[in-house]
């Protein structure tokens, strides 16, 4: 999205008068020493910076409202006990192989006429083989102290899940083949020209259903394999800037940890982000254990759930927790 930047001067300056000499010595009136020249790289900076400034200090209706919105139902789920920071206690064997399948081999949504429609179906194994470079895109709207909080914890999350699956993955510049978009209500709206120069040969009906998405959706991410490939090639998620500081860490961690291949939700994952109940805001153990599955390498992208399910179910004995002794035992 390319904003309109104000050009903007300051008047010159006379040059400095030298103080009066005594009359015993010569007067002597040194050479006005040159000013530093400001390199156009600078002052392209400068207006730039000026202008997200003023953008930031220009809040719109709508994005004042989203933000009101938004700490509103953050209120709500706390009050209620939900968005709960613990990591649980991870479920036995059965449960967490089952989870797996619902989780890594479902879609959640299907598209329809340009939207999103909430839809379970059967999905092949998908997950990155190449390292994941994360580039984090703020919109203008976004203050230099946010966006400076918000790429630490992208950073800090990245170095999480390249922890836990074993799987390379890291912030990078520009040009990263996983996007993650910090935008308010009004550039979201019209974020399809920025999206498309940033995620190359991202379909129209997915910018559409971006900048169409509800309020109830408070981020989003899809990711993308080359033709009918299973492995990840690049990602985008889109993370609202009006989300107060627990939700917007909860979407940092589910919309990246998705991103990484976990792609549905499901009602019966619990302790779990994967879950549309809200009642976890972070990644518990039961996800890592999830995470750590979907990379371990007796899986490959591709498979199907008849193909996964025994490998899933070994895999899952050796990461669920001992079960307790019985009383007595």
């Amino acid at each position: 999205m390319l904003a309109l930047l104000a050009l903007t001067a300051c008047a010159p300056r006379p040059d400095p008068v030298p103080p009066p000499t005594p009359a015993q010595r010569p007067a002597v009136i040194p050479a006005p020493s040159p000013r530093p020249e400001i390199s156009q790289e600078q002052l392209r900076r400068e207006r730039a910076e000026a202008a997200r400034m003023a953008a930031a200090r220009a809040a719109t209706p709508a994005s004042a409202t989203m933000a009101q919105y938004l700490s509103g139902v953050q209120d709500s789920l706390l009050s209620r006990g939900l968005l709960r920071a613990d990591a649980g206690t991870p479920p036995d064997a059965a449960r967490l192989a089952e989870d797996f399948i619902q989780i890594a081999l479902r879609d959640e949504y299907v598209m329809q006429d340009g939207r999103l429609v909430p839809q379970s179906r059967p999905a092949p194994l998908r997950r990155w083989e190449r390292p994941v470079r994360i580039s984090v895109v703020f919109g203008d709207s976004v203050l230099p102290a946010a966006r400076t909080r918000d790429r630490a914890l992208v950073a800090d999350f990245a170095a999480r899940l390249q922890r836990i699956t074993g799987h390379p993955v890291g912030l990078t510049g520009s040009g990263g083949n996983f996007v993650v978009l910090f935008v308010n209500e009004d550039e979201r709206r019209a974020i399809g020209p920025r999206l498309a120069a940033l995620v190359p040969g991202i379909p129209p009906s997915d910018i559409r259903a971006i900048e169409g998405l509800s309020p109830q959706n408070y981020c989003t991410v899809f990711a993308y394999s080359p033709g009918a490939g299973a492995a990840y090639s690049n990602a985008v998620a889109v993370i609202r800037a009006e989300l107060p500081e627990r939700l917007r860490l909860s979407c940092i961690h589910e919309e990246l940890a998705q991103g990484m291949g976990l792609a549905n939700d499901s009602p019966d994952a619990r302790p779990s982000i994967f879950n549309d109940d809200e009642e976890f805001a972070y990644l518990t153990a039961h996800d890592e254990r999830l995470l750590k599955m979907l990379y371990d390498r007796r899986l490959r992208p591709g498979m199907t759930e008849a193909e996964a399910r025994p490998i899933v179910a070994r895999i899952a004995a050796e990461l669920a927790p001992e079960p307790a002794p019985r009383p007595g035992a």
